[in-house]
């Protein structure tokens, strides 16, 4: 094991809280709505407004249209991009937009009625976002997010909180402009490592934590190990993070489909790694993908972009500095929406569909018990911003997402068997989509960093989440 490195709870960082600007994000949406539909933006203060959908109604398990001659995700997708930011709740991103199930309070365990804060993405401390945390925060369904812990100090009842509208304007941009959705959970019910793995497999093996010590994966030390979930819910077993099954790359491989992980590298400057879920599988990790397909810097999918070079299949996963963690910066918006903007003003708009979601609730408050399908999850919610030229224009979803969702979408689209994991049962995003539709074009999405500036940055060799 690495000297110095404590069990994982969840971040670093110094233990002030940063004040928050007080502006209204109704002008800032309105600016960089980019003639988007929807509502023109909420006001500061959050507002609830019911889903038109109960919870747990799910779609019909497939996105190919009853009538053979409309067209199909099958026929009309080629490229299907994936980008994952880092820890944020649904109500922590999202509190008031329009149309989605929303909370401007919740309890704590004392019984008291606690109204969400306004925070930064620059606040401090880090809450813990383990699974034990999780268990703490569901309280046997009662949400109790008072007895989060945070890692240094923090006031009370600290992950009531929801993130400042100044800084998030690019995402509810994009949710108001395509489809945003409010059911959309975390596959399993833990930190980064296992969530990443349930991106690019629908499953991790039953690890539900961080590895003790960085790097993540087979390139860990061999002495590192990482939690396992047993099915009474306890975490007595250890085993080394380096795992082997297969992923949703193989199956693409075995259709010689193309794919790409673009991920940050970090290190000390004489020894790199890379921040990939594709580090803790061995045969990827030891196989030829690892020098071709894993590829870093990550803001290198900008320029491939440019360059027409989008594979089938893409997972984006951003630096430390670009990533939405606590105490990163506050660019993220800015990051995500570059990535889109680089496909929506290329040819590959015409036939590519856009996920964005979040690996995990960061400890945030979200006032939506999670559906319980199984010992590892689901966790709680995460917004996902589904972005297409066929992608339903202002819509909100309310129908159950998962991680598994992505990868059934993908095997939809490429008309490829399930890997037999959260994608069985989960949908495959068929209501987020209208294939009928002619294809709407893009608008531009208003950042204060553009791609040049992203791809200028002086990386900052540091880990989205450690």
């Amino acid at each position: 094991m690495r000297p110095g490195r404590p069990p994982y709870y969840g971040g670093v960082g110094r233990p002030e809280i940063l004040t928050v600007l007080s502006l209204a994000l109704c002008g800032l949406v309105a600016a960089c709505g980019g003639g988007g539909g929807g509502s023109a933006g909420p006001g500061f203060t959050p507002a609830t407004a019911a889903p038109t959908a109960t919870p747990t109604q799910r779609p019909a398990p497939t996105l190919t249209p009853a009538n053979a001659a409309t067209p199909s995700a099958a026929t009309l997708i080629k490229h299907v991009v994936v980008i994952v930011q880092e820890n944020r709740s649904f109500d922590n991103l999202f509190s008031g937009f329009p149309g989605a199930d929303s909370a401007t309070t919740g309890k704590n365990s004392a019984g008291d009625t606690i109204a969400l804060q306004p925070v930064s993405f620059l606040t401090q401390p880090d809450i813990d976002h383990s699974h034990a945390n999780f268990v703490r925060e569901l309280a046997s369904g009662k949400l109790y997010f008072d007895r989060a812990t945070t890692l240094g100090a923090a006031p009370a009842n600290y992950a009531y909180g929801y993130v400042n509208p100044a800084e998030t304007a690019p995402y509810w941009a994009m949710a108001q402009q395509w489809t945003l959705a409010d059911r959309m959970f975390q596959t399993n019910s833990g930190p980064s490592f296992p969530a990443h793995l349930y991106l690019v497999s629908g499953q991790s093996q039953s690890v539900a934590e961080n590895p003790l010590a960085t790097p993540w994966g087979c390139d860990a030390d061999a002495a590192d190990r990482v939690a396992v979930l047993a099915d009474d819910g306890t975490e007595g077993t250890y085993v080394a993070p380096c795992l082997d099954y297969t992923t949703f790359a193989d199956v693409l491989d075995a259709k010689s489909l193309s794919w790409k992980y673009y991920a940050p590298s970090f290190g000390d400057g004489t020894t790199g790694y890379q921040w990939s879920a594709f580090d803790a599988i061995q045969h990827v990790r030891y196989g030829p993908h690892w020098s071709s397909e894993v590829i870093s810097p990550e803001t290198r999918v900008l320029s491939d972009i440019a360059a027409g070079a989008l594979p089938a299949f893409t997972w984006v996963v951003p630096s430390f500095k670009n990533s939405d963690h606590v105490g990163s910066s506050t660019s993220g918006p800015d990051w995500v929406a570059s990535v889109v903007n680089a496909i929506g003003q290329s040819p590959a708009w015409s036939n590519t569909a856009i996920i964005v979601t979040w690996d995990d609730w960061g400890g945030w408050f979200d006032h939506v018990v999670p559906p319980q399908v199984d010992k590892m999850g689901l966790g709680f919610r995460v917004p996902m911003i589904v972005i297409s030229p066929y992608a339903k224009q202002g819509y909100v979803s309310h129908f159950q997402h998962d991680f598994g969702s992505i990868l059934h979408f993908g095997e939809t689209v490429f008309k490829l068997p399930s890997l037999g994991t959260a994608d069985a049962r989960a949908d495959d995003l068929r209501d987020c989509f209208e294939f009928a539709q002619p294809p709407k074009p893009f608008h531009t999405i208003q950042t204060k960093l553009r791609a040049a500036d992203l791809l200028a940055q002086v990386p900052d060799k540091k880990p989205p989440d450690d």
